[in-house]
């Protein structure tokens, strides 16, 4: 395995990517008690909310609120989606740490979500990019390019791993700090991810790329194991697996945050994540939203008898209760 040492960052998307399609509103106080609890399980980044009009995802309605609450958690990471430049700026104004643009490598899925196509969604790049920098320093947010229905789509089905590398360079030549590569739909499978990150891998050179990957059909975490393969350290994941899929109704969305803890956790690799605390987590988002799917294998089965965690044998521990 070629993964640079044993340290994985990992990524909350549930906030947004989960919550993005539930017809609940989850209240304010509530997003944010599920961000203070994951931040003090040891959660380093979590993406808490998306710039759009309330009027397109009532969801989000709550934006400024999450985006404030969740900046006063000392040392973590606040992150929000952002579909354009008008999300960049209401991100900037909000004194976010990073803003992750999105767009669809997928011609036909682009124009549905963004209402344009992917070479628009590059031009709009550039210009967050140059509104960053226009900031004085200390308030510039990173940004991610991040690139949907890389690794399939619901609408065109394959995606050519060309099509993916061309956006990919565009983005990084633009300026992007991180690029984040999605199999938004769950179409992907391990070698088609080794083929798609390895192509990518090989043509932006050294900057940081991280994988998100949704367990529509099961093959999330295998998905995962694929990609650390290919030397990839930052994952995305959701709390509870929450999400899920338009086009797939009443299958589990993003990979379950707390099944790819204890995974990588037994592969030896450091999350720096409290898997117990982790799963006490859901416990806030059962009770604010009880008609919400909740997935997860670790949740239902518990750790494994005797289980010793990366973090445990690193302080000497040798067998647990």
């Amino acid at each position: 395995m070629s993964h640079a040492g044993n340290k994985i960052t990992l990524r909350e998307v549930g906030l947004r990517d989960g919550l993005q399609i539930h017809p609940t509103f989850m209240p304010t106080a509530d997003k944010l008690a599920w961000i203070a609890a994951e931040a003090a399980a040891g959660m380093s980044e979590i993406e808490v909310t998306s710039y759009v009009p309330p009027k397109l995802i009532p969801q989000f309605a709550d934006a400024a609120e999450v985006t404030e609450g969740a900046l006063k958690i000392p040392d973590l990471i606040v992150a929000a989606l952002i579909p354009n430049l008008r999300g960049a700026q209401r991100g900037i104004e909000l004194g976010v740490h990073k803003l992750n643009f999105v767009m669809s490598v997928s011609e036909t899925h682009n124009m549905k979500n963004v209402r344009r196509p992917p070479e628009d969604s590059v031009t709009d790049f550039r210009a967050i990019v140059e509104l960053i920098k226009s900031q004085p320093e200390g308030k510039r947010p990173h940004i991610v390019g991040g690139l949907s229905t890389a690794l399939g789509c619901s609408y065109e089905g394959r995606v050519a791993t060309s099509q993916v590398v061309k956006y990919a360079k565009q983005l990084v030549e633009a300026g992007a700090d991180e690029l984040v590569i999605a199999d938004t739909v769950g179409y992907a499978d391990p070698r088609l991810v080794k083929e798609v990150f390895t192509a990518v891998i090989s043509e932006v050179g050294p900057i940081t790329i991280g994988a998100h990957f949704h367990d529509t059909r099961g093959t999330g975490l295998a998905n995962v194991a694929a990609a650390l393969d290919c030397g990839i350290t930052h994952f995305d994941a959701s709390l509870a697996g929450l999400g899920g899929c338009p086009f797939a109704p009443g299958a589990s969305g993003n990979i379950v945050m707390e099944d790819l803890c204890f995974m990588l956790d037994s592969m030896g690799l450091e999350t720096g994540i409290d898997i117990e605390k982790l799963i006490e987590v859901r416990k806030i988002i059962s009770k604010s939203l009880p008609d919400i799917a909740m997935q997860g294998g670790l949740a239902k089965a518990g750790l494994p008898r005797n289980y010793v965690t990366v973090a445990q044998r690193m302080a000497g521990v040798t067998h647990a209760n």
